[in-house]
């Protein structure tokens, strides 16, 4: 086995959650964000879910979602994680008791102390690129220098990751999950099979085994 999972976010069809599984995907995205390109809606999110093999992960992403939404989601789509993406406060997040990654955007102003202190995400910190219109899926890369060392949580990379640079990625940074959208698809929401078993392979083959 390899040290390290694979995500492909936005995932928005039964038939490419299934895809995505056999060709080795850990975990699939299910963006519940309707300003995304990558939206689905809860009923086809739980359509997609019920696609899925037990041993694949679903993460449904969320950004400043209402708490009725949230709640909505956690009991028709009983999710293994919700991600939240957006601004949500520590309170907000916690409110709910239930399994979650505290998406972080790295801005240039980010104080990165504050807000591993302030969060406890039992899915870990997921690192991705900050653009100010745009709540991830940016196709860009940021500085992983910036990253926090000494973890004593999950660390997700995201952000611009792609096949030809996830296994430097992957060599580089040492993360539980790389998490990728864009950078396999053809089109916004439409995954490339070749580039996810691609991403996938890379992946694994640059962490080290355990």
């Amino acid at each position: 086995m390899t040290s390290v999972a694979v995500k492909i976010c936005g995932i928005t069809s039964s038939a490419q959650a299934r895809m995505a599984a056999a060709a080795g995907a850990d975990a699939i995205g299910l963006v519940l964000y309707d300003k995304s390109s990558r939206h689905v809606d809860l009923d086809l999110a739980v359509e997609i879910k019920n696609a899925l093999s037990k041993n694949v992960l679903c993460i449904a992403l969320l950004v400043n979602a209402e708490e009725k939404f949230v709640r909505e989601v956690i009991s028709k789509l009983s999710p293994h994680y919700i991600q939240f993406h957006g601004d949500e406060s520590p309170n907000f997040c916690h409110q709910f008791n239930y399994p979650f990654i505290r998406a972080v955007r790295m801005s240039k102003e980010l104080k990165m102390a504050k807000i591993l202190a302030s969060y406890k995400p039992s899915g870990g910190f997921l690192f991705d690129a900050w653009h100010a219109d745009h709540y991830g899926g940016t196709g860009h890369v940021f500085d992983w220098n910036r990253l926090p060392v000494n973890l004593d949580f999950p660390l997700i990379l995201a952000g611009g990751l792609n096949p030809d640079n996830v296994g430097s990625a992957v060599r580089a940074v040492g993360p539980a999950m790389v998490d990728v959208s864009g950078g396999v698809e053809s089109s916004p929401g439409v995954k490339d099979e070749h580039k996810v078993r691609e991403f996938i392979l890379n992946a694994k083959e640059a962490a080290p085994k355990r």
